[in-house]
């Protein structure tokens, strides 16, 4: 296996062994960018000679965490001190933060090794970006975290944070392949990250394994993560369509069906599961919500550069505007009562699957469609991209593991014992 094949927790068992080096690792990294960046475009901003010093600065200490030594990358709407941090937008060209986020200094304490920023749409919204898909370069790898979702999977760096205010983090990573933690909302400091709607914005993390997912996530909300589910007790999984069906292709449909019936075949029992009908405005609810708390976090900036601001990006701001007070605080709520109950609506049910999105990524460069994770979004859920199967086009399709408020940890331990033995869907 290449160095770059390695996933972030074998990496780091290697780092601590001796049996490989941090400045290893983050070389092969780094060449893997010098090759494929140009076409790929996940990186914004790489500095090599920055990030080999700190990998020998990790060869030099005493591991501080199972993830010493081991290369990161950031979304370009999270702070760093040594690179900018641009928000993807012409806005905030050449921007410098003068610290960083507070989930970056504690990877940073935690002997990671930062490699550089990627890739994010204009200030983590909808218009696309410069980002292609590593295995089709004519379709696009989703957004707002392209970058992120783009790089993990081409193996130019093994775990990526990422973060999602509507659909921003999962829908990428199952568009690329890769796993995707969307924590449950509020679990960890949001110091340093652009703030668009702070009811909705979530950190998450991107990797190569679940077992990445609990290192990474572990060390961002200082509390352990790693756990096993149970042998002797027997998972039961709702496998839930969601009033969104509609949406769903019918590649994305087989391959939701045919994971239930893996799932099953391993052992776990699945049944079918609703979620109730009153939760059937939750996206138009997300909306309402999300685009006035964005025109609010972005006012200052429309009215210094408004020419600076993509026609897309400024149709969304006029929505916004159109959304009273009153209506924002009624539609919070009505959202808030949504999360107080949603736990119950699982009754005895572990977790529920459902489709990550809607096919395989589309054509074009188009970010495509969150319909499949505002709602959870909106409920304050803990998600994780599956990367379970490929379509006909031989592209990535993702099934969405679903999980009660504040159950991350038993939710990890579900993805890891549903994906142990798993072989991927081909449709």
């Amino acid at each position: 296996m290449e160095l770059i094949e390695l996933t972030a927790s074998q990496a780091g068992r290697l780092i601590a062994d001796k049996e490989i080096s941090s400045v290893e690792l983050t070389g092969a990294c780094i060449k893997r960018i010098e090759d494929r960046n140009p076409s790929v475009r996940a990186f914004r901003h790489f500095d090599p000679e920055f990030s080999l010093a700190q990998a020998t600065l990790a060869d030099q200490q005493t591991a501080r965490s199972a993830l010493h030594g081991v290369p990161f990358a950031v979304k370009d709407v999270i702070d760093t001190k040594d690179f900018p941090t641009e928000f993807g937008s012409a806005v905030h060209e050449g921007r410098r933060p003068r610290r960083d986020a507070k989930c970056v200094s504690l990877m940073r304490d935690a002997g990671a090794v930062l490699l550089g920023k990627v890739v994010t749409t204009e200030y983590a919204m909808f218009n696309p970006n410069e980002t292609r898909h590593p295995l089709n370069l004519e379709h696009t790898p989703g957004g707002s975290s392209s970058g992120t979702a783009a790089s993990v999977c081409d193996h130019m760096v093994p775990i990526a944070f990422g973060n999602q205010t509507a659909g921003s983090l999962i829908r990428p990573a199952a568009y690329c392949g890769v796993y995707g933690l969307k924590p449950t909302y509020g679990t960890t400091d949001g110091t340093g990250i652009l703030p668009l709607q702070l009811y909705f914005d979530t950190l998450g993390y991107m990797a190569r394994s679940i077992e990445d997912l609990q290192l990474f996530y572990g060390i961002v909300s200082e509390s352990h993560q790693q756990a096993s589910w149970p042998a002797a007790k027997r998972l039961k999984i709702g496998l839930c369509k969601t009033v969104q069906w509609p949406y769903a292709e019918a590649q994305a449909r087989a391959v939701l069906i045919q994971a239930g019936q893996r799932f099953a075949a391993q052992g776990a029992k699945i049944e079918r599961f609703e979620l109730p009908e009153s939760y059937n405005d939750s996206v138009a609810l997300h909306r309402r919500i999300l685009y006035a708390g964005i025109t609010a976090s972005l006012d200052a900036d429309y009215r210094a550069s408004p020419d600076k601001m993509s026609p897309q990006l400024q149709l969304l701001l006029s929505e916004g505007r159109a959304t009273s007070a009153q209506e924002l605080t009624q539609g919070k709520a009505k959202a808030e009562q949504y999360r107080q109950s949603v736990n119950r609506c699982f009754g005895d049910f572990d977790a529920i699957i459902c489709p990550s999105a809607p096919g395989e990524a589309p054509h074009g460069w188009a970010t495509g469609n969150p319909i499949f994770q505002v709602s959870w979004t909106l409920l304050g859920v803990p998600c994780i991209n599956l990367p379970v199967g490929f379509g006909p086009n031989g592209l990535p399709i993702g099934v969405q593991l679903v999980g009660r408020r504040n159950d991350d940890k038993n939710l990890l331990a579900i993805g890891q014992s549903l994906m142990r033995d798993f072989s991927p869907i081909h449709l």
